[in-house]
């Protein structure tokens, strides 16, 4: 005769809309996607933080705004360490153990 199954602890989040078993772990491939996606953005930020300058038919107009309004190195590298920031805070919670409350 079979074993009957020990009834699962589903917790729901929203009312419902967002349900997980108990001590239910993250994926290894969503752990290394939080990585893979914000080095990414960072990468794109860092290329195009003044715009497209470089491209063939829209460079000259990106140049023209450009030169037309002011650009603030600073605070875009301030934006940059904030993405780094929120980053490492994702990852060190993926990668950590998480216990039950």
């Amino acid at each position: 005769m079979p074993d009957p199954k020990a009834p699962e602890e589903i917790k729901d989040y929203a009312d419902g809309w967002i349900t997980e078993r108990k001590n239910t772990e993250i994926p290894a491939f969503l752990k290394f996607a939080y990585l893979f996606i914000a080095g990414g953005c960072f990468i794109y930020f860092l290329v195009f933080m003044h715009g497209e300058v470089n491209h063939s038919t829209r460079g000259n107009l990106v140049r023209q705004m450009n030169d037309s309004t002011q650009t603030s190195n600073g605070f875009m590298y301030f934006v940059a360490a904030l993405l780094v920031i929120y980053t490492v805070i994702a990852v060190v919670f993926a990668f950590k153990k998480h216990h039950e409350d």
